[in-house]
């Protein structure tokens, strides 16, 4: 069980971003893609979950588990996202965000997988806080929860430890990277800091000419 990501082409409406590009990670691994920015690397994300724009011209296919996705819908990918910005609702308490992201259910079991997930991020004590009144560290943490208890096939994390003090970014580095392989999902990894980077073995490394 894995992903795999063939891309014979990935172009804007300026010019090529990537040609032949094919990335193979394995359940429970982190692979990382490193380049200056704008070479490509959040448009491979945007091509694995489905939400490329639609200027993007893409040319490949993208394998989840066996099973083709490039032309599933988007919600039907089971996907997960974490982005630098947690993008938490701020109407809503921790606990409704996480419910939200909760497949449907009998509401017991609902409740127990929220706070199972708040566990597993050391943050059960917050299961009814402001999202506003918790540190970045503790938003990113509640993001992590809330992306893994839509329970996703792979995982894609772009930039997210990117505004996070050092400290505070190691640890949610290893808290992240931890999950992973406990949950034996893949995961893709967009980032500048080679400190990111899990296993040098998986790492991928664009430039701007479009070259691998």
């Amino acid at each position: 069980m894995s992903l795999d990501i063939h891309i014979t082409q990935l172009a804007s409406p300026a010019g090529d971003l990537l040609r032949s590009l094919h990335i193979h990670v394995p359940d429970g691994k982190v692979h990382t893609l490193m380049g200056p920015s704008g070479c490509g690397k959040s448009s491979v994300l945007a091509a694995v979950c489905g939400t490329l724009d639609h200027g993007m011209l893409w040319d490949g296919r993208v394998t989840l588990h066996d099973q083709r996705i490039e032309s599933l819908p988007v919600q039907a990918r089971r996907v997960g996202l974490l982005f630098q910005d947690d993008l938490l609702f701020a109407h809503m308490t921790v606990r409704e965000n996480l419910l939200f992201a909760v497949p449907a259910g009998e509401r017991q079991a609902r409740e127990r997988a929220v706070e199972a997930a708040l566990d597993d991020v050391e943050m059960r004590e917050f299961l009814h806080a402001n999202p506003a009144r918790l540190s970045g560290g503790q938003r990113a943490r509640v993001a992590l929860a809330r992306a893994l208890l839509a329970q996703p096939r792979c995982l894609l994390l772009d930039e997210p430890f990117s505004k996070l003090d050092a400290a505070l970014r190691e640890r949610m580095r290893a808290l992240v990277f931890g999950l992973v392989a406990q949950r034996a999902i893949p995961a893709l990894l967009v980032t500048h800091d080679l400190a990111d980077v899990a296993d040098p073995q998986h790492l991928t490394r664009l430039d701007t000419a479009g070259a691998v």
